[in-house]
């Protein structure tokens, strides 16, 4: 059974940071991109960042580019997102899924499994 699991929100600043955990399991995790998905209050799912399957690839939505940082370890079977730099419009559920298909192109956002969310909320 495929179970992602995401740990790391919560409530910071403006300007603060966080890096958000995902744990992988039931899967062969070394064979499938990852990425990280969120859903502002009111919002539809915003693709965020992805991973290929080997760590030597990753890409970012426009909106935070040059602010998060996408990383796996495959080892562990986990999947991060460090977030720096963060906005009040950063405020969301963010979720980590799993490609459909193993080595699938970074960024196709055809996901097959979704993980529960953490939520992040960025406020004075």
């Amino acid at each position: 059974e495929v179970q992602l699991v995401e740990s790391g929100g919560g409530l910071v600043q403006p300007g603060g940071s966080l890096r958000l955990s995902c744990a992988a399991s039931g899967f062969t995790f070394s064979s499938y991109a990852m990425n990280w998905v969120r859903q502002a209050p009111g919002k539809g799912l915003e693709w965020v960042s992805g991973i290929s399957n080997g760590g030597s690839v990753d890409k970012y939505a426009d909106s935070v580019k040059g602010r998060f940082t996408v990383s796996r370890d495959n080892d562990r079977n986990m999947v991060y997102l460090q977030m720096t730099s963060l906005r009040p419009e950063d405020t969301a559920v963010y979720y980590c899924t799993k490609d459909r298909y193993a080595y699938q192109v970074v960024g196709s956002n055809d996901y097959d499994y979704r993980g529960q969310g953490t939520q992040v909320t960025v406020s004075s």
